[in-house]
């Protein structure tokens, strides 16, 4: 009887035994251990993750710093046309070399959007987001000593909107009497030209240059280039639609022309161009004949 009764235990114990052993491989047991074995390591990663996310900006913040010193560095971008500048030819006889001194605008009249003035003597020296006391200091080395006859001069818009910090009317006046003054001293004619029209169709553009500071420096450009005897370009007031802003059609931004656009201003930095031309040409005229004229003189009685 006893034997019995062991033997019952035994068989009790083994059909345990079995179950546990099927419950521990049933796939709800496979996907609870999955499971464990998953979130541990998701859980290591989601501790990992903001040392990661601190490297990453710590990385960004530490090129940005790197940009903005060697912006610093460079702050007027004097090497950006200085291997270009050293292959330029002295101009040949006859040649009615042209340089444009700008900043985006002029810089992608060309190579970006447009074209620059196909089968001309004339060299594009803009350098994209250039300020007037930038374009100050490298108008010797991008524009006197390459000896044009005009500088077609198109600055002032980076200023209002504060690239290289708050600008007043009267800063961004006074660096463009130097360009011209330093212009004028080394016999190259000036075309003034004036800034662009902006508009908010595309995307915002009002919010960091003013429409009515845009139109008061147009003004004190026609004006001191009437009292100086300079050209004055009117890019602003072919650009208007009857809003009174930047034409759609004539900008790919709001701030910057696309194709038609420069198409609009060719013909009119030609026509100011040709001015300026003839207005070097009687100057030459004048100047030589003062040179050769016969001299006039007076006796004047000894004592």
């Amino acid at each position: 009887m006893r034997l019995f009764r062991r033997m019952g235990l035994v068989v009790v114990a083994l059909v345990l035994l079995l179950s546990i052993s099927e419950s521990a491989q049933s796939p709800n047991g496979i996907v609870l251990a999955q499971t464990q074995a998953q979130t541990q390591p998701a859980q290591a990663k989601t501790q990992a993750a903001p040392a990661t996310t601190d490297s990453v900006d710590m990385a960004k913040l530490q090129s940005d710093l790197k940009t903005e010193q060697d912006k610093l560095k460079a702050w007027p971008n004097l090497g950006r046309y200085h291997d270009a500048d050293a292959q330029v030819e002295p101009p040949a006889t006859g040649e009615n070399r042209v340089v444009f001194m700008g900043d985006s605008i002029t810089d992608g009249w060309g190579r970006k959007y447009g074209k620059f003035f196909p089968g001309k003597p004339y060299i594009n020296r803009g350098i994209s987001g250039q300020t007037t006391p930038q374009m100050l200091i490298r108008f010797r080395p991008d524009v006197i000593a390459l000896k044009p006859k005009v500088v077609v001069i198109l600055a002032g818009t980076n200023d209002l909107a504060g690239n290289t910090g708050p600008s007043r009317l009267e800063a961004i006046e006074d660096n463009l009497t130097s360009m011209s003054e330093l212009a004028k001293t080394n016999g190259i004619r000036v075309v003034l030209a004036s800034l662009l029209p902006i508009s908010d169709y595309i995307k915002p553009q009002t919010n960091r240059r003013s429409p009515e500071q845009i139109v008061a420096l147009n003004d004190w450009m026609k004006d001191y280039a009437a009292k100086n005897g300079l050209v004055y370009l009117d890019y602003y007031s072919a650009m208007l639609d009857d809003k009174k802003v930047l034409n759609q059609n004539m900008t790919y931004d709001g701030l910057h022309p696309n194709d038609a656009g420069y198409e609009i201003m060719r013909p009119l930095a030609e026509k100011s161009i040709a001015t300026a031309l003839r207005g070097a040409s009687a100057a030459h005229k004048m100047a030589s004949k003062r040179t050769h004229s016969p001299k006039s003189s007076k006796k004047r009685g000894g004592t």
